[in-house]
């Protein structure tokens, strides 16, 4: 069984990392895959990738081309099930978890890419905490 990261995610595996763990307020650059239930990958086209900026960090992790991202924990900047499974990882350290539709994308979804009430399996991988000063 599962175990809970919170109402709502069931964390499948865990890798530690090293250094402090992110909390609230700290800045955490990190790298996701999304996956539906089904094991479909949820993969991104050139223009939603390019909504990102400019500048894009690549790593090749597991095989895939992933985008750095970054974000500032508390502030609601991604959603909440990615944010919330973020909360406790260290650098260098790996997550695999279970989000619920409510957690994710709800009931709208994504077009042609997440159905509407979809549950997903998202991977995270941390690369660096800053925490807050």
């Amino acid at each position: 069984m599962a175990e809970k990261i919170n109402r709502g995610i069931d964390l499948r595996a865990d890798t530690p990392g090293v250094g402090p763990k992110a909390r609230k307020g700290d800045t955490v650059t990190y790298n996701a895959r999304f996956f539906l239930r089904n094991g479909d990958e949820v993969t991104f086209d050139s223009q939603s990738i390019a909504s990102y900026g400019a500048k894009l960090d690549i790593r090749n992790i597991d095989g895939a081309e992933l985008i750095d991202h970054e974000t500032l924990l508390g502030k609601r900047q991604v959603v909440a099930g990615v944010e919330k499974s973020l909360y406790g990882m260290q650098s260098g350290g790996y997550r695999e978890v279970l989000v619920s539709a409510h957690l994710a994308y709800g009931q709208k979804g994504i077009k042609d890419r997440i159905p509407p009430n979809a549950m997903l399996r998202i991977q995270l991988w941390v690369q660096h905490v800053e925490p807050a000063i």
